[in-house]
């Protein structure tokens, strides 16, 4: 398909609090002919009737990047949407990597990556400010990568001292994962190092978790939950009505000489 004047929007939509949806997130959607995205992404959008709504499976992610290219080369403005953030382990990867795989004539596509609300940034804003200081994100997923690769990031990190929010913890297909995370973890950390379970932040399940490193139980993680790990710069406050705020110090003292 060639010779369209359509476009493609790349579409983060936040954790899924529409307050929470940018407005250049909504003025692209309304914009739109067609939605392509992970099915429970796509059925958060409200649309029109005349927008043709294209649902697929979580693992499928070049599939509906090579139809939306194609879509917009037929004259059609589409929009990938993405939990989140679209360029946080969402769909703007994909969608550029399949036009750089891609017949030469996808390069002339219109596309315009639309920025969201990662669910790393609303946690934190829910805790506190855990990533005061220099942090990291690591999909536990081995779906796309070895096992041993996302082991040897996750230690890397820990050893530099980092907070670590975890993508794509637990699934049914990987319910061992974040198990083996926790125990690769014990051996870098002190066991006191704060560990919280932020689940469906801005929405009417949310539910947060506060523990620590030693006593994190995995059975309490599913895929909506991001999980953030502290560093030993990570600290906690006792409020007046016994909840609890995270921060990181942002000062870290040199080292002895």
């Amino acid at each position: 398909m060639t010779g369209g004047t359509g476009r493609i929007f790349v579409v983060g939509l936040g954790p899924g609090n529409a307050a929470q949806r940018t407005p250049e997130a909504d003025a692209a959607l309304a914009q739109a002919t067609d939605l392509i995205g992970y099915a429970p992404y796509v059925a958060r959008v409200e649309a029109g009737p005349d927008v043709v709504r294209h649902a697929s499976d979580n693992r499928v992610e070049l599939d509906r990047a090579r139809h939306a290219v194609e879509l917009a080369l037929a004259g059609r403005t589409v929009a990938v949407v993405s939990g989140g953030d679209a360029g946080v382990f969402g769909m703007a990867s994909a969608v550029f990597e399949a036009i750089d795989h891609g017949p030469a004539a996808w390069r002339g596509v219109e596309v315009t990556v639309i920025p969201g609300l990662s669910a790393v940034l609303a946690a934190a804003a829910r805790l506190g400010a855990p990533l005061g200081g220099d942090f990291c994100v690591i999909s536990l997923s081995d779906n796309l990568k070895p096992r041993e690769v996302v082991h040897r990031r996750l230690a890397a990190a820990a050893g530099a001292g980092l907070v670590v929010a975890l993508y794509n913890p637990r699934s049914r297909a990987r319910p061992d994962q974040l198990g083996a995370a926790f125990a690769l973890l014990r051996t870098i950390l002190p066991g006191t190092v704060p560990v919280a379970f932020a689940r469906a932040i801005g929405r009417a399940d949310e539910r947060v978790i506060l523990t620590d490193i030693a006593h994190a139980d995995p059975e309490q993680v599913d895929m909506s939950t991001l999980v953030l790990i502290g560093c030993p710069l990570t600290h906690t406050i006792t409020r007046a009505n016994g909840e609890k705020w995270l921060y990181t110090s942002r000062s870290v003292a040199a080292p002895c000489a």
